[in-house]
């Protein structure tokens, strides 16, 4: 089964952030989501996250403990200030270096793939992103499209919460196959 890691920051854009992990675990495909934050309150820690809109999203783990597991793909939900708060952070970097260096499948939706740019993930690839986040960063070597979905070798990017589901289900085929993507997505009744 495979094991994916999504990282949740303060306010990520909670339909990217749901979608992805609820359609995931739909395929059976192991979902972690872990917070960039940790706190010690009533014996958890997991400190809640607050997204874009207000929706409190409360973490797996902690990005720390996540570190220390193995995944086969790192998906990053957008959404603003989400992204930044990702962007930022070193450990994220750090881990989209490592999955790339050991040739795993990293992923990005709207701001995000800004961060895998930054992370020189998008030299030599074609990607997408919300409109105007990896076009302002006059990337030479990036062919920028304007697909729902872009995959190119190990990394898939996607434009925004209107395309979340269709990049939810493309990281299912990816990971489990173009059954397993159909059956899902029937059971969604999405088209």
């Amino acid at each position: 089964m495979a094991n994916v890691l999504i990282p949740i920051a303060e306010g990520c854009e909670e339909l990217e952030a749901v979608t992805i992990i609820d359609v995931l675990r739909r395929a059976d495909i192991q979902v972690t989501t872990a917070g960039l934050d940790s706190f010690q309150e009533n014996g958890s820690k997991v400190k809640p996250v607050t997204a874009a809109h207000g929706v409190v999203l409360i973490p797996d783990t902690t990005l720390d403990e996540a570190m220390t597991q193995h995944f086969d793909m790192l998906v990053l939900p957008g959404g603003l200030p989400g992204a930044d708060n990702l962007d930022n952070d070193p450990r994220i970097h750090s881990l989209l270096k490592k999955m790339s260096a050991e040739d795993k499948y990293t992923a990005a939706i709207c701001a995000a793939p800004r961060i895998l740019a930054h992370a020189n993930l998008l030299e030599g690839k074609s990607a997408t992103s919300y409109p105007g986040f990896i076009e302002k960063l006059n990337l030479a070597n990036t062919q920028i499209k304007e697909d729902s979905v872009v995959h190119d070798g190990k990394v898939i990017t996607s434009r925004g919460p209107g395309t979340a589901m269709d990049f939810a289900l493309t990281l299912i085929e990816i990971l489990a196959g173009k059954e397993k993507r159909d059956e899902v997505a029937a059971g969604l009744l999405f088209k």
